[in-house]
């Protein structure tokens, strides 16, 4: 099949596709030298699926990787797959912590505003420009880290 069949069976666009082949993730066809268009196997179809499922689930593209080469590996077993299930886990329930420190600050910032008057007086300008508060040094401090 062509390109634009193999994106519409596997429900995502041609650009997808050509981007999943410059990261290596599926292989791109030789183009035959007689009709000029390459032929796509039906099995990336379920590839494909595999990843985007993969990235709704919050792993990234070097995981989806990894998960893909285990999946092709007879020596992997199921507990390795699961260990990375697991620490994908893990990483989405420290952001789910992070966003929720956010959302508190924001809450505070809000309620602080009194929503009318010159922007000059606005609290909550006030506050990003100088942050005073603990969930905004912490976020501070952990952005610091992620930059190090």
């Amino acid at each position: 099949m062509r390109i634009g069949q193999l994106a519409g069976k596997a429900g995502v666009g041609v650009e997808t596709v050509r981007f999943y082949e410059r990261r290596g993730l599926i292989e791109q066809p030789l183009k035959p030298q007689s009709n000029g268009f390459r032929s796509y196997p039906t099995e990336l179809v379920s590839r494909i699926r595999f990843i985007r499922h993969a990235q709704t689930l919050g792993f990234t593209l070097g995981e989806i990787e990894e998960l893909l080469a285990l999946r092709t590996d007879p020596a992997t077993d199921c507990a390795d797959v699961q260990d990375r299930a697991k620490a994908k886990r893990a990483e989405v329930s420290e952001k789910i912590v992070a966003l929720k420190q956010i959302q508190n600050a924001l809450d505070r910032l809000i309620q602080a505003c009194p929503g009318v008057g010159a922007t000059e007086a606005c609290s909550i300008l006030q506050e990003l420009e100088t942050p005073s508060s603990r969930a905004c040094k912490s976020k501070q401090s952990n952005m610091k880290e992620n930059d190090e």
